[in-house]
């Protein structure tokens, strides 16, 4: 809770703007993971200095807080998964291990002292628009005002959880990835099962197989995995690289530049890329898995990208050493002993296990949700998205004016650095705030005209995209369509480079109320 000092110290700085020709607006940002961090650092550096982070849980860190299970790591390379203007020559992989990266973000919330701004443990339960105004209600029961609101909540943070029938009989040990319980001990002749073979199981899975217990994966679709080796970058080299910001910058602009001309390529629809992608996935399962019938097993029958490529160089050994099972009959049921399989030809079989791991993803068109959010016309979120989720430029919605949504619907999420993705999207945030601050409007939003016309120009680009290969992935919306970026990384920073005004409608306000701080409203 701010002090009456502090709020005096922050209406004092508003009035001095508005005296310099600019206003200073209140903002608040929910969520203080990668994206919130950044923000809070890009408005001050704009000027903008009432800001107030409203974080649900003790620390920082989003995502990366939250993944603690064995063998998390980025999937980009390290030296590209930091923010432009605070590179880390220090990484010990090439891809950093998820405690090393929350180590990275804690240290930059601590030298930019975004800490100062943040109100720990306190979620917001209620945000809606009103005379002008976001009206916030926290899960302390604070209520706070602003001028603008920013949805940092990221993509991947509610766990999702599978509908088989008697998930909550197992009487043994049982957790979702994300809430890896490390309390239970999992060692020599420990019966696991896991449910699921994404990216997060093909991390962790080789880590149970070597802790010698017996390792149940129960999968329903196999994935397309990349070798790329996580290698260990020594201390010469990371010696070098501190001594050096040119080989650190080298470092992050070579890895920019195979994800974007590559990586990114291939699965938007450039042939060569797309051939070398589909090649080395093929040759990799093929040269690594031996036999034949397990083989058959982990090929997908589906397109290379159709779902998100798992860079990966362990789980195909790990899965075929024999404490290792793969399980491909599908899942009938859950019983207080383990699962029961049923296959082709209708015979049950039951797997007796002592913990399960439900690697069973996120649901990730949740968003800010589920928070109340009501916005002009007292339209709620979930009216306005009852039929399909949509943003325009996946940052703003009609009705709910002054309010951007990071990372939101086709942000080119494609194995691609989200940091990079929350650079561009935060720079045209202040962009569009600054037009605040100098008078042009009091109020923005997207109308539907524009909503439509930008979802439109996605969908015409995704038909010639690896997403509509003929394969269920957590990228489709429920009509099908990829909530994707479906052209190149520089087309879509050259078209974030400044909004565009004319697709945007602004209000003026016939009264302009005084500043006031984004703290508790009496």
């Amino acid at each position: 809770m701010l002090n009456t000092s502090a709020q005096e110290e922050q209406i004092q700085e508003q009035v001095d703007a508005i005296r310099k020709g600019k206003r200073n607006p209140s903002v608040i940002v929910i969520g203080a993971g990668m994206t919130g961090i950044l923000m809070v650092i890009k408005l001050r550096e704009a000027g903008i200095t009432n800001v107030t982070i409203l974080e649900k849980t003790a620390n920082i860190g989003g995502t990366w807080r939250e993944n603690t299970y064995p063998g998390v790591a980025c999937d980009v390379p390290a030296h590209m998964y930091t923010y432009s203007f605070e590179p880390n020559p220090g990484w010990s992989h090439f891809f950093a291990e998820g405690a090393e990266i929350q180590q990275y973000f804690e240290h930059v919330a601590n030298k930019y002292g975004v800490m100062n701004s943040v109100r720990f443990n306190e979620a917001v339960t209620d945000a809606r628009f009103k005379n002008g105004k976001w009206w916030v209600k926290t899960s302390k029961g604070a209520a706070l005002e602003a001028d603008f609101l920013v949805a940092a909540t990221g993509i991947l943070h509610h766990p999702a959880y599978p509908d088989i029938e008697g998930l909550d009989s197992f009487k043994g040990e049982m957790f979702h990835t994300a809430r890896w319980n490390h309390d239970v001990e999992i060692g020599p002749n420990t019966k696991v099962g896991v449910i699921g073979t994404g990216s997060t199981a093909a991390q962790f899975i080789p880590e149970l197989v070597k802790t010698g217990a017996q390792v149940n994966v129960f999968q329903r679709t196999p994935q397309w995995l990349l070798p790329l080796p996580n290698f260990e970058i020594s201390e010469k080299a990371k010696k070098r690289l501190k001594n050096s910001p040119f080989l650190t910058a080298l470092a992050r602009k070579t890895s920019i530049a195979f994800l974007e001309h590559f990586f990114t390529k291939a699965v938007t629809g450039h042939k060569v890329q797309r051939w070398l992608l589909e090649t080395a996935c093929k040759l990799n399962l093929r040269i690594s898995i031996k036999d034949k019938t397990l083989r058959d097993k982990l090929t997908p029958n589906y397109r290379v990208g159709c779902k998100r490529v798992v860079i990966n160089k362990t789980f195909y050994n790990g899965i075929q050493q024999p404490n290792a099972h793969l399980i491909t009959e599908g899942i009938k049921r859950i019983t207080e002993k383990g699962i029961v399989t049923k296959d082709a030809n209708g015979n049950e079989q039951e797997h007796e296990l002592d913990v399960l791991v439900l690697s069973t993803g996120f649901n990730p068109f949740n968003f800010m949700r589920p928070m109340n959010m009501i916005g002009r016309e007292e339209l709620h979120i979930d009216d306005a998205w009852s039929e399909r989720i949509k943003a325009y430029r996946s940052l703003m919605l009609p009705n709910y004016p002054n309010f951007f949504l990071m990372l939101g619907p086709n942000t080119p999420i494609g194995n691609f650095s989200v940091i990079a993705m929350s650079e561009v999207q935060t720079d045209w945030v202040i962009k569009l705030m600054d037009r605040w601050r100098q008078g042009e409007y009091d109020e923005v939003e997207a109308p539907w005209e524009s909503v439509n016309q930008f979802n439109a120009y996605v969908k015409e680009g995704l038909q010639g995209t690896a997403w509509v290969g003929g394969c269920q992935s957590w990228y489709l919306d429920a009509d099908g369509d990829p909530i994707l970026w479906p052209y190149t990384w520089q087309r879509w920073v050259d078209e974030m480079a400044e909004p565009k005004m004319q697709d945007l409608m602004t209000r003026q306000n016939e009264t302009i109320s005084q500043p006031t701080a984004a703290a508790e409203v009496v």
